[in-house]
């Protein structure tokens, strides 16, 4: 890969492809030097793009429905970019799906941009590199940012945090009623997609859906905006059924955002958590350059928790101190 970070984002200025997807590496690799390099040059031509969210227990069909909502983004003529975050390879540490076989269908089209991207164990659905590469895909022009989610189950909330509209996509047959209630996906859903909406129980699903929600609103805090109440939208995205009522609710919620301010609240907030996931990355870096049992401080700590000299909360405490230390 070229050191010259310069040459990349001119080529991604120009609409290279080659230069999208390696800075999407650079991304995904989080080199710190580079990575901020690429960030601090990209950041001031972001802000534009729409990132939708799609999460969901596994074999609900999200990458179908994923494929299905690109297809219809491009009939009406928006450029889609789509982020797959994929669980791990034990052997490489890559994506172990590597780009969707379902989506391939997109794959000469010039307006669609698709990228795997393993999530490296991180727990919350996303790895910590992806909204450092939503953030280049949105410096490339694109006009959506489509970010399909791990689907490990409760841990996805996280989705929220990077997603102007999040979609939680379930299934007949499959318990998610009882576990959007678990997972407080309740909360983070802008949009539910009853998916699979030909198999029965749908009719049952989306009644116990609308029972929970309506309970969440009553017993929510009296002080709380009433905000949005999520659409649930049934689709068969294998047929492609349902895609013209996804794309109202996507709209719909467009308008919301836009007149009740929420837009703004979500904009700083997804500023908030991006300081602090990389600021948490940071330490989390230099406690695993520590972790090679060469640092003397974090060794004479280890020698004194292992000899009951000091307990582990206060030798934490003493090396975070030193770390400030270290900052200032």
């Amino acid at each position: 890969m070229p050191a010259d970070v310069d040459e990349l984002i001119a080529g991604l200025e120009r609409g290279e492809r080659r230069a999208l997807a390696r800075l999407l590496t650079i991304a995904e690799d989080g080199r710190p030097e580079q990575l901020r390099q690429v960030i601090g040059a990209l950041y001031p031509k972001t802000g534009s793009a729409r990132v939708i969210g799609i999460t969901g227990s596994p074999g609900v069909g999200k990458s179908t429905l994923t494929n299905a909502i690109a297809t219809e983004l491009r009939t009406a003529g928006r450029s889609v970019a789509i982020l797959a975050v994929d669980p791990s390879s034990p052997f490489s540490g890559g994506a172990l799906l590597g780009d969707r076989v379902r989506m391939q269908g997109h794959h000469a089209d010039a307006d669609v941009f698709i990228r795997s991207m393993a999530s490296r164990g991180h727990l919350g659905g996303l790895s910590f590199a992806t909204p450092q590469a939503v953030l280049v895909l949105d410096a490339a022009g694109f006009d959506d940012v489509i970010v399909e989610t791990v689907g490990v189950g409760q841990s996805e909330v996280e989705i929220a945090a990077t997603a102007d509209t999040t979609v939680v996509a379930i299934a007949p047959g499959m318990g998610d009623g009882v576990q959007a209630a678990k997972a407080g996906i309740l909360e983070v859903a802008d949009v539910f997609v009853i998916n699979k909406a030909d198999h029965s129980g749908a009719g049952k699903l989306e009644s116990e859906l609308r029972g929970m929600l309506e309970m969440g609103h009553a017993t929510a805090d009296a002080d709380t905006p009433a905000g949005w109440w999520p659409s649930i939208v049934r689709t068969v995205a294998v047929r492609g059924e349902g895609l013209d009522e996804v794309m109202a609710a996507f709209a719909a919620h467009g308008r919301h955002l836009n007149s009740s301010g929420d837009r703004e609240r979500r904009v700083r907030a997804r500023a908030l958590h991006t300081i602090r996931e990389i600021a948490l990355e940071q330490v989390r870096l230099r406690f695993s350059r520590l972790g090679d049992g060469h640092d003397p401080l974090l060794d004479a700590l280890a020698a004194k928790v292992a000899g009951r000299e000091l307990d582990p909360y206060t030798a934490a405490d003493e090396l975070l101190e030193a770390l400030d230390g270290g900052v200032a």
